[in-house]
């Protein structure tokens, strides 16, 4: 399908009654967060898949027309780029591009539930969207870290985690991935606050009797500079990243090591700079050892490009934003499903590479060094040859607009009764 990718237009494609459809995502008690584990397990399976892969976190938000959507809430969306009822999901993708052919896939994920929804306005709608009783408020961040913790959990391996400045100007998610023992690239804003040398910390000493004593750890020397303020301080080099269907990606970067404080403690990181072709520039702390190299730093850099192609699979071919319905689950369910079909289209354009190596006559004769690898719109396209969707017959065609008819009457006959019923209510209240 390429459009209408909602319950009732699957139904009908498939010949499955529309009510079974919506039993299945918005009822049926199968486990959205058991067919994520399956497909990691099944990744981590595949070692030639894993070598090299890196976890990268995001989010993907979507408009909706009222808050009676679980999670929907006036919010920041970032596809619209200003804040918008909404209703958002934080996202895990794996990516490894150290195969010929590239791959990423969607892996894991949770919706966001804002702090509203947990309040006592909306207990009934809690309830009637099923969001379960037991479940506590969380921010994205807190979301994040139990979705990597899940993938640790499953010894999933990853070179790094990556993430925007959302995430990564949180310090205490960088703390937890430190303590555990996993290398990160947290994109982070341009007024970050750095130290190019490490700074002390400890508790002043009284300066005057006057005034209380000081008790909380400060720095105590030294002077933090943004990290859009070190263009001119630091060395420049114009690295070949990748090659890509459409040249090469080659752009200057440039690392120094710096400090950051959190809480009470001084953190040492990387500074990667890029600049970008439109004389942009972004910023990312990395936790790597000191001797890393600049090559490796700008190659985990440009890693976050691909969970945005993930996502704009996930939307534009797999239907992720075609999602209309309002429950908790339903979420989950269509979560799990997006996840599966992304797994299934990954696994499928490995498979295609494995089969079918590429041809070094092919190479010449074209006079490239890169062949166009097989895209999810390309495989989409194969499965409808051998699986095509389902024509309607005549009766069946007047069945469905009899259907819709129907629902549209007894939609305005609740609608009418609603009207009744608060014309009623007003009166006796005056």
């Amino acid at each position: 399908m390429e459009t209408n990718r909602n319950f009732t237009q699957i139904g009908r494609e498939s010949g499955v009654a529309e009510q079974n459809i919506q039993h299945f995502m918005s009822h049926s008690p199968w486990s959205g967060d058991g067919v994520c584990e399956q497909v990691q397990q099944e990744l981590k399976a595949t070692p030639a898949l894993t070598d090299g892969g890196v976890l990268l976190v995001d989010e993907s938000a979507d408009e909706k027309a009222s808050d009676q959507t679980a999670g929907a809430a006036k919010q920041y969306n970032g596809r619209l780029g200003k804040v918008e009822t909404s209703q958002v999901g934080v996202l895990l993708c794996y990516v490894n591009l150290k195969l010929a052919q590239g791959f990423w896939t969607w892996v894991s994920g949770k919706l966001f539930l804002p702090e509203c929804w947990f309040g006592e306005a909306y207990q009934a709608r809690r309830q009637q969207l099923g969001i379960p009783a037991d479940l506590k408020f969380k921010t994205k961040v807190e979301l994040a870290w139990d979705g990597i913790q899940k993938i640790i959990g499953q010894g999933l391996p990853f070179e790094i985690v990556g993430f925007d400045s959302l995430y990564g100007r949180s310090g205490w998610l960088r703390e937890q991935l430190r303590e555990a023992g996993k290398v990160y690239l947290a994109e982070v804003p341009a007024d970050t606050q750095v130290y190019l040398e490490e700074p002390p910390l400890g508790i002043p000493e009284r300066k005057s009797k006057r005034g209380r004593k000081p008790t909380r750890v400060q720095v105590l020397s030294g002077q933090a500079v943004r990290v859009d303020s070190l263009h001119e301080q630091v060395n420049w080099q114009r690295l070949r990243v990748r090659a890509t269907e459409r040249g090469e990606l080659c752009e200057r970067f440039a690392a120094c090591r710096v400090w950051t404080v959190y809480e009470t403690r001084v953190m040492e990181d990387w500074l990667v700079i890029r600049e970008e072709s439109d004389n942009h520039y972004s910023y990312a702390l990395c936790n790597a050892p000191a001797q890393t190299s600049l090559e490796q730093l700008a190659w985990w850099k440009c890693q976050r490009y691909f969970i945005e192609r993930s996502n704009q699979d996930a939307k534009s071919e797999l239907g992720w934003d075609e999602l209309r319905a309002q429950k908790y689950r339903a979420w989950e369910h269509h979560l799990a499903l997006t996840i599966l079909a992304s797994w299934f289209v990954a696994q499928t354009k490995f498979q295609w590479a494995q089969d079918y190596p590429r041809d070094s006559a092919l190479l010449a004769e074209l006079e490239t060094d890169v062949l166009p690898a097989l895209s999810m719109a390309n495989v989409r396209e194969l499965l409808r040859a051998v699986m095509p969707l389902k024509r309607l017959t005549e009766e069946q065609a007047i069945e469905h607009v009899i259907e819709k008819l129907t629902n549209r009457t007894r939609s305005r006959k609740s609608k009418l009764k609603k009207h009744r019923l608060e014309k009623q209510a007003v009166i006796g209240a005056t």
